[in-house]
């Protein structure tokens, strides 16, 4: 896309969930088509190592930190990483019933109401503090795992939220490692995905931090964007009972293709935008063949890797053969000891609201030379129902 081009809307245009239709800037990602995710011009691949502060000082200022630069902003964080008691105990009185997610967007609200500042970008800090603080909160109450131990932010961003959650079995350096790698590569992903959308235009009629941040997370819940993670897990899990674990490349190859003769989904494969295999997920196979190869969800995953690309490529139509993250990451968490999907998505809301809120906070107070972006009010055209 070149600037100042435009873009001709036609009646085959409507009712197509706006895509392809540029509408603003990102300053924070970037989703090629071919090299896949990057934040701030750099290759997830290439910051997939990193620390979580790293990324979200990277996020957050448009640039890689010095050490010292990152450890005053992990310090900084720390300082906002406790929630008060009274909030606690709201997120507590939360109902059981529902999915996690529910909870997770009434908890940000409940957040705002007891700690919001009314400043994007205090407010915006203050969030990405005490995410580790509210989703422990949410999955221990949500799962009735007990009271949520004191925060210890010093001990780091993902270290700390391990240690708050009241996992049942051990909380070993795996299960550490594979929650922080999840979280950092889910930070952001473009300007455009649904749930950044979503939490923006709210944002864009004035509507505060953590009210705009609960919209972006109901949007995330649906099955066709952050749950998704969840449907994909259930699916190799149902092909690990077809096939058993010491199923062969041919095993799986012809599994599928019964799958789509009989026109049944096949899940975790193809992107809006990518034309390759998404590199998140890349970077998660690679994490997984080195420390989970004979895990069996995780062998069936790699096989379904290269049989479901070569029989999805097979179709013409089809623009994107290749898996994305959802399909590995169910069965990377699993074997590195969190077997509790339906709090997936909330993982996954815990990492992308750090990229929401950071693009929130340009739209309010950077765009248009420090104006704002105005209130979302796309047209519609009246159409008389048949």
């Amino acid at each position: 896309m070149r600037e100042g081009v435009l873009f001709e809307i036609t009646k085959d245009s409507l009712e197509t969930g706006l895509r392809g239709f540029p509408v603003g800037y990102c300053v924070t990602s970037f989703v090629d088509p071919m090299k896949g995710l990057t934040y701030v011009g750099r290759p997830i691949a290439e910051l997939a190592g990193k620390s979580p502060i790293e990324l979200i000082y990277l996020l957050y200022y448009g640039e890689m930190g010095d050490k010292n630069q990152v450890a005053h902003f992990q310090h900084e964080l720390n300082k906002r990483a406790v929630l008060q008691d009274e909030t606690v105990k709201a997120i507590e009185a939360l109902p059981k019933t529902g999915h996690a997610m529910d909870s997770f967007a009434a908890a940000l609200l409940i957040v705002g109401m007891c700690e919001g500042k009314g400043d994007y970008r205090e407010d915006c800090l203050d969030v990405i503090a005490k995410l580790p603080h509210i989703v422990a909160s949410v999955i221990n109450s949500h799962a009735g795992w007990g009271k949520t131990p004191d925060p210890k932010p010093e001990m780091g961003y993902i270290e700390n939220f391990v240690h708050m959650l009241n996992v049942p079995g051990a909380k070993t350096p795996e299960l550490v490692q594979a929650m922080r790698l999840f979280n950092v590569i889910h930070y952001d992903h473009c300007g455009g995905n649904l749930s950044t959308f979503v939490g923006k235009a709210v944002a864009s009629g004035m509507e505060h931090m953590y009210g705009s941040l609960a919209a972006a997370m109901t949007a995330l819940a649906g099955p066709r964007h952050g749950r998704a993670n969840q449907d994909c897990l259930e699916f190799v899990q149902s092909v690990l009972n077809d096939v058993g674990e010491n199923a062969k490349a041919a095993d799986v190859e012809k599994l599928i293709r019964k799958k789509l003769a009989a026109n049944e989904l096949v899940y975790g494969f193809g992107h809006a935008v990518l034309r390759v295999e998404d590199a998140r997920a890349t970077v998660c196979y690679n994490y997984c063949q080195k420390h989970f190869p004979n895990h069996p969800l995780v062998k069936i995953a790699l096989l379904l890797r290269t049989e479901g690309a070569k029989v999805l490529k097979e179709n013409p139509k089809i623009s994107d053969p290749y898996p994305n993250i959802d399909a590995i990451t169910g069965s990377m968490l699993m074997a590195a000891g969190f077997p509790y999907p339906d709090y997936y998505t909330v993982l996954f809301g815990l990492s992308r609201t750090v990229g929401i809120a950071i693009q929130i906070v340009y739209e309010r107070l950077e765009a248009r030379g420090g104006k704002g972006t105005p209130i979302v009010r796309p047209l519609y055209f009246y159409k008389a129902r048949k």
